[in-house]
Protein backbone atom coordinates (compact mmCIF):
# COMPACT_ATOMS: atom_id res chain seq x y z
CA UNK A 1 0.00 0.00 0.00
CA UNK A 2 1.33 3.36 -1.11
CA UNK A 3 1.76 5.95 1.26
CA UNK A 4 -0.77 7.63 -0.04
CA UNK A 5 -4.16 6.92 -1.70
CA UNK A 6 -7.56 7.94 -3.23
CA UNK A 7 -9.62 6.95 -0.82
CA UNK A 8 -10.07 5.78 2.98
CA UNK A 9 -13.26 3.93 4.08
CA UNK A 10 -12.88 4.06 8.36
CA UNK A 11 -15.46 1.67 10.17
CA UNK A 12 -15.73 1.42 14.17
CA UNK A 13 -16.79 -1.83 14.71
CA UNK A 14 -17.61 -3.45 18.10
CA UNK A 15 -19.17 -7.10 18.21
CA UNK A 16 -20.32 -6.63 14.82
CA UNK A 17 -19.00 -10.40 13.50
CA UNK A 18 -22.39 -10.79 11.59
CA UNK A 19 -22.41 -8.12 9.75
CA UNK A 20 -18.60 -7.79 7.94
CA UNK A 21 -19.28 -10.31 5.63
CA UNK A 22 -22.12 -8.62 3.94
CA UNK A 23 -20.60 -5.14 4.45
CA UNK A 24 -17.51 -6.04 3.60
CA UNK A 25 -18.54 -7.81 0.16
CA UNK A 26 -20.40 -4.58 -0.29
CA UNK A 27 -18.12 -2.02 -0.01
CA UNK A 28 -15.16 -4.02 -2.11
CA UNK A 29 -17.97 -4.19 -5.14
CA UNK A 30 -18.74 -0.38 -5.01
CA UNK A 31 -14.71 0.37 -4.00
CA UNK A 32 -13.87 -1.30 -7.19
CA UNK A 33 -16.43 0.26 -9.08
CA UNK A 34 -15.13 4.16 -8.56
CA UNK A 35 -11.63 3.10 -10.18
CA UNK A 36 -9.70 4.83 -7.95
CA UNK A 37 -7.11 3.28 -5.46
CA UNK A 38 -8.98 3.07 -1.52
CA UNK A 39 -8.34 1.21 1.63
CA UNK A 40 -11.20 -0.61 3.69
CA UNK A 41 -9.86 0.03 7.90
CA UNK A 42 -12.37 -1.26 10.06
CA UNK A 43 -10.68 -0.38 13.88
CA UNK A 44 -12.10 -3.00 16.14
CA UNK A 45 -12.99 -1.24 19.15
CA UNK A 46 -12.28 -4.51 21.73
CA UNK A 47 -14.86 -6.75 20.63
CA UNK A 48 -15.59 -9.84 22.42
CA UNK A 49 -16.96 -11.87 19.51
CA UNK A 50 -15.40 -12.92 16.59
CA UNK A 51 -15.28 -9.66 14.66
CA UNK A 52 -11.74 -9.68 13.79
CA UNK A 53 -11.68 -13.35 12.78
CA UNK A 54 -14.40 -11.97 10.59
CA UNK A 55 -12.39 -9.28 9.10
CA UNK A 56 -9.59 -11.75 8.65
CA UNK A 57 -11.37 -13.48 6.25
CA UNK A 58 -12.97 -10.75 4.57
CA UNK A 59 -8.95 -9.94 3.51
CA UNK A 60 -8.66 -13.03 1.91
CA UNK A 61 -10.81 -11.83 -0.70
CA UNK A 62 -9.85 -8.29 -0.62
CA UNK A 63 -6.47 -7.56 0.19
CA UNK A 64 -7.49 -3.59 0.53
CA UNK A 65 -9.42 -4.60 4.01
CA UNK A 66 -7.18 -4.01 7.15
CA UNK A 67 -7.91 -4.10 10.44
CA UNK A 68 -6.96 -1.62 13.77
CA UNK A 69 -7.82 -3.72 17.29
CA UNK A 70 -7.91 -1.36 19.97
CA UNK A 71 -6.72 -2.79 23.53
CA UNK A 72 -10.29 -2.67 24.65
CA UNK A 73 -13.12 -0.60 24.33
CA UNK A 74 -12.26 2.93 24.36
CA UNK A 75 -15.64 4.13 22.67
CA UNK A 76 -16.10 5.68 18.76
CA UNK A 77 -13.80 9.01 19.63
CA UNK A 78 -11.37 6.29 20.13
CA UNK A 79 -11.79 4.17 17.48
CA UNK A 80 -12.20 7.28 15.03
CA UNK A 81 -8.68 8.79 16.54
CA UNK A 82 -6.85 5.61 15.69
CA UNK A 83 -8.69 5.38 12.24
CA UNK A 84 -7.57 8.73 11.59
CA UNK A 85 -4.17 8.19 12.61
CA UNK A 86 -4.07 5.04 9.67
CA UNK A 87 -6.16 6.34 7.25
CA UNK A 88 -3.86 7.44 4.05
CA UNK A 89 -6.47 8.60 1.41
CA UNK A 90 -6.71 11.75 0.69
CA UNK A 91 -10.82 11.57 1.29
CA UNK A 92 -11.85 10.11 4.27
CA UNK A 93 -15.23 8.64 4.34
CA UNK A 94 -16.66 7.12 7.87
CA UNK A 95 -19.60 4.79 8.76
CA UNK A 96 -21.36 2.40 11.21
CA UNK A 97 -20.70 -1.18 10.80
CA UNK A 98 -24.41 -2.41 11.21
CA UNK A 99 -25.71 -2.14 7.59
CA UNK A 100 -27.54 0.35 8.58
CA UNK A 101 -25.18 2.41 6.11
CA UNK A 102 -26.02 1.64 2.46
CA UNK A 103 -22.08 1.60 1.02
CA UNK A 104 -24.05 2.21 -2.62
CA UNK A 105 -24.11 5.52 -1.83
CA UNK A 106 -20.46 6.62 -1.43
CA UNK A 107 -20.28 7.98 -4.89
CA UNK A 108 -22.77 10.97 -3.74
CA UNK A 109 -20.54 11.72 -1.04
CA UNK A 110 -17.80 11.51 -3.00
CA UNK A 111 -19.50 14.01 -5.79
CA UNK A 112 -19.99 16.10 -3.54
CA UNK A 113 -16.27 16.74 -2.29
CA UNK A 114 -15.52 17.11 -5.44
CA UNK A 115 -17.71 20.31 -6.00
CA UNK A 116 -15.60 21.64 -3.78
CA UNK A 117 -16.81 21.09 -0.08
CA UNK A 118 -14.49 20.01 2.26
CA UNK A 119 -16.49 17.82 4.55
CA UNK A 120 -19.94 16.26 3.81
CA UNK A 121 -22.62 14.52 5.99
CA UNK A 122 -25.41 12.17 5.65
CA UNK A 123 -29.24 13.36 6.52
CA UNK A 124 -31.05 10.19 7.91
CA UNK A 125 -33.97 11.36 6.32
CA UNK A 126 -35.41 7.37 6.38
CA UNK A 127 -35.61 5.07 8.87
CA UNK A 128 -35.54 5.02 12.70
CA UNK A 129 -33.30 8.53 11.75
CA UNK A 130 -36.30 10.13 10.74
CA UNK A 131 -38.97 8.93 13.48
CA UNK A 132 -37.39 9.51 16.62
CA UNK A 133 -38.87 12.63 18.11
CA UNK A 134 -35.91 13.18 20.44
CA UNK A 135 -33.36 13.29 17.67
CA UNK A 136 -35.21 15.54 15.45
CA UNK A 137 -35.36 18.09 18.79
CA UNK A 138 -31.84 17.79 19.93
CA UNK A 139 -30.29 18.58 16.06
CA UNK A 140 -33.04 21.50 16.14
CA UNK A 141 -31.06 22.53 19.12
CA UNK A 142 -27.69 22.23 17.36
CA UNK A 143 -28.70 23.90 14.39
CA UNK A 144 -29.82 26.81 16.62
CA UNK A 145 -26.85 26.91 19.30
CA UNK A 146 -24.56 26.21 16.83
CA UNK A 147 -25.38 28.81 13.57
CA UNK A 148 -24.80 25.67 11.62
CA UNK A 149 -28.58 26.16 9.92
CA UNK A 150 -28.10 23.85 6.60
CA UNK A 151 -27.36 20.47 8.55
CA UNK A 152 -30.50 18.39 9.59
CA UNK A 153 -28.29 15.82 11.35
CA UNK A 154 -25.25 16.48 12.62
CA UNK A 155 -25.11 13.18 14.71
CA UNK A 156 -25.16 10.57 11.29
CA UNK A 157 -21.97 8.50 11.45
CA UNK A 158 -22.49 8.28 7.56
CA UNK A 159 -19.58 11.69 6.33
CA UNK A 160 -17.23 12.58 3.52
CA UNK A 161 -14.06 14.44 4.52
CA UNK A 162 -11.15 15.99 3.12
CA UNK A 163 -7.91 14.47 4.87
CA UNK A 164 -6.70 17.70 6.21
CA UNK A 165 -9.80 17.86 8.33
CA UNK A 166 -9.40 14.81 10.53
CA UNK A 167 -5.92 13.34 9.18
CA UNK A 168 -3.27 13.70 12.10
CA UNK A 169 -0.90 14.03 9.47
CA UNK A 170 2.12 16.43 10.12
CA UNK A 171 1.53 18.69 7.64
CA UNK A 172 -2.01 18.88 8.82
CA UNK A 173 -1.37 18.66 12.81
CA UNK A 174 -2.72 22.69 13.11
CA UNK A 175 -5.53 22.87 10.51
CA UNK A 176 -7.00 19.49 11.23
CA UNK A 177 -9.69 18.59 14.03
CA UNK A 178 -8.55 16.91 17.11
CA UNK A 179 -11.41 14.69 18.13
CA UNK A 180 -11.88 13.32 21.58
CA UNK A 181 -14.49 12.35 24.26
CA UNK A 182 -18.05 12.32 22.64
CA UNK A 183 -17.16 15.19 20.20
CA UNK A 184 -17.31 13.22 16.82
CA UNK A 185 -20.55 13.87 16.89
CA UNK A 186 -20.15 17.40 15.99
CA UNK A 187 -17.62 17.36 13.79
CA UNK A 188 -19.55 19.41 11.23
CA UNK A 189 -19.99 22.25 13.43
CA UNK A 190 -15.97 22.09 14.93
CA UNK A 191 -15.24 22.22 11.00
CA UNK A 192 -17.68 24.84 10.21
CA UNK A 193 -16.26 27.21 12.59
CA UNK A 194 -12.94 26.26 11.96
CA UNK A 195 -13.57 27.84 8.33
CA UNK A 196 -14.32 24.75 6.66
CA UNK A 197 -16.86 24.30 3.58
CA UNK A 198 -19.73 21.86 5.40
CA UNK A 199 -22.75 20.23 3.44
CA UNK A 200 -25.11 17.54 3.51
CA UNK A 201 -26.87 14.59 1.51
CA UNK A 202 -29.71 12.56 1.89
CA UNK A 203 -28.95 9.13 2.91
CA UNK A 204 -30.73 6.08 3.55
CA UNK A 205 -31.29 4.38 6.84
CA UNK A 206 -31.58 0.36 6.93
CA UNK A 207 -32.94 -1.38 9.82
CA UNK A 208 -30.26 -3.31 11.97
CA UNK A 209 -30.36 -6.93 10.54
CA UNK A 210 -28.18 -8.98 13.24
CA UNK A 211 -26.86 -7.74 16.37
CA UNK A 212 -27.73 -5.46 19.01
CA UNK A 213 -27.73 -1.02 19.11
CA UNK A 214 -25.09 0.13 20.79
CA UNK A 215 -26.87 3.35 22.14
CA UNK A 216 -28.64 3.71 25.65
CA UNK A 217 -31.40 6.93 26.47
CA UNK A 218 -28.47 8.08 28.51
CA UNK A 219 -26.45 9.48 25.41
CA UNK A 220 -29.02 11.91 25.34
CA UNK A 221 -27.79 13.64 28.53
CA UNK A 222 -23.88 13.48 27.87
CA UNK A 223 -24.83 14.51 24.17
CA UNK A 224 -25.75 17.67 25.80
CA UNK A 225 -23.39 18.63 28.08
CA UNK A 226 -20.99 17.87 24.52
CA UNK A 227 -22.86 20.64 22.99
CA UNK A 228 -21.99 23.14 25.65
CA UNK A 229 -18.18 22.10 25.78
CA UNK A 230 -18.69 22.34 21.54
CA UNK A 231 -20.10 25.86 21.83
CA UNK A 232 -17.57 27.28 24.08
CA UNK A 233 -14.45 25.53 21.85
CA UNK A 234 -15.96 27.07 19.08
CA UNK A 235 -17.32 30.07 19.67
CA UNK A 236 -15.36 30.92 22.88
CA UNK A 237 -12.11 29.56 23.08
CA UNK A 238 -10.47 32.50 21.80
CA UNK A 239 -12.57 34.77 23.62
CA UNK A 240 -13.51 33.37 26.60
CA UNK A 241 -14.15 36.29 28.56
CA UNK A 242 -17.57 36.49 26.24
CA UNK A 243 -18.56 33.30 27.74
CA UNK A 244 -17.99 33.93 31.44
CA UNK A 245 -18.97 37.59 31.12
CA UNK A 246 -22.19 36.30 29.72
CA UNK A 247 -22.56 34.05 32.66
CA UNK A 248 -21.17 37.03 35.56
CA UNK A 249 -22.56 40.16 34.16
CA UNK A 250 -26.14 39.19 35.28
CA UNK A 251 -25.72 38.01 37.90
CA UNK A 252 -23.43 40.84 39.45
CA UNK A 253 -25.87 43.05 38.03
CA UNK A 254 -28.57 41.34 39.47
CA UNK A 255 -27.32 41.26 43.17
CA UNK A 256 -26.28 45.12 42.98
CA UNK A 257 -29.62 46.01 41.96
CA UNK A 258 -30.96 43.55 45.15
CA UNK A 259 -29.01 45.04 47.48
CA UNK A 260 -29.10 48.52 46.88
CA UNK A 261 -33.15 48.55 46.72
CA UNK A 262 -33.00 46.79 49.97
CA UNK A 263 -31.37 49.32 51.71
CA UNK A 264 -33.05 52.47 49.65
CA UNK A 265 -36.54 50.88 50.84
CA UNK A 266 -35.00 50.60 54.43
CA UNK A 267 -33.53 53.98 54.43
CA UNK A 268 -36.25 55.75 52.54
CA UNK A 269 -39.63 53.76 53.21
CA UNK A 270 -39.25 51.77 56.19
CA UNK A 271 -36.64 53.65 58.23
CA UNK A 272 -34.81 49.99 59.08
CA UNK A 273 -33.22 47.59 56.55
CA UNK A 274 -34.77 44.38 56.68
CA UNK A 275 -34.76 40.96 54.27
CA UNK A 276 -31.68 40.01 55.34
CA UNK A 277 -31.83 36.64 53.25
CA UNK A 278 -32.27 39.04 50.35
CA UNK A 279 -29.07 41.11 51.40
CA UNK A 280 -27.58 37.42 51.46
CA UNK A 281 -29.28 36.51 48.16
CA UNK A 282 -27.74 39.35 46.50
CA UNK A 283 -24.13 39.40 47.98
CA UNK A 284 -24.11 35.64 47.05
CA UNK A 285 -25.15 36.76 43.75
CA UNK A 286 -22.67 39.50 43.41
CA UNK A 287 -19.56 37.35 44.64
CA UNK A 288 -20.44 34.51 42.10
CA UNK A 289 -20.64 37.48 39.02
CA UNK A 290 -17.33 38.63 40.47
CA UNK A 291 -15.49 35.43 40.72
CA UNK A 292 -17.50 34.34 36.70
CA UNK A 293 -15.69 37.72 35.47
CA UNK A 294 -12.30 36.92 36.79
CA UNK A 295 -12.40 33.49 35.66
CA UNK A 296 -13.19 34.85 32.28
CA UNK A 297 -10.26 37.46 32.83
CA UNK A 298 -7.36 34.39 33.92
CA UNK A 299 -9.16 32.08 30.71
CA UNK A 300 -7.68 35.80 28.49
CA UNK A 301 -4.39 35.78 29.87
CA UNK A 302 -3.85 31.66 29.06
CA UNK A 303 -5.83 31.82 25.89
CA UNK A 304 -3.01 35.04 25.01
CA UNK A 305 0.00 32.94 26.23
CA UNK A 306 -1.36 29.69 23.71
CA UNK A 307 -1.01 32.36 21.37
CA UNK A 308 1.70 34.00 21.25
CA UNK A 309 3.66 30.55 21.33
CA UNK A 310 1.59 29.20 18.66
CA UNK A 311 0.57 32.20 16.45
CA UNK A 312 -2.66 30.09 15.35
CA UNK A 313 -3.17 31.13 11.22
CA UNK A 314 -6.46 30.99 10.08
CA UNK A 315 -7.29 28.02 7.93
CA UNK A 316 -7.16 29.28 4.13
CA UNK A 317 -6.48 28.08 0.28
CA UNK A 318 -3.85 30.04 -2.12
CA UNK A 319 -5.62 30.59 -5.03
Amino acid sequence: MPDKIDLSLVIPVYNEEENIAVLSSRLTAVCRGLGKSYEILYVDDGSKDGTIEAIKKAKLVDENIYAVRLAKNFGKAGAYAAGFHEAKGDVIITMDGDLQDRPEQIPDFLKKIEEGYDLVTGWKYTGKGKRALSSILFNGLVQRLTKLRNIHDTNCPFKAYKAEIVSSREENKNAGLWIYGNLYRFIPAMAFWKGYRVTEIKVENDPRRFGQTKYGPTRFVGGFLDLLTVIFLTQYIKRPMYFFAILGLPMLLAGILLDLAIVLWGLLVTGRVGHFAFLILGLVSVIIGVQFIFTGLLSEMIVRLHQEQRRDIPVYKKI
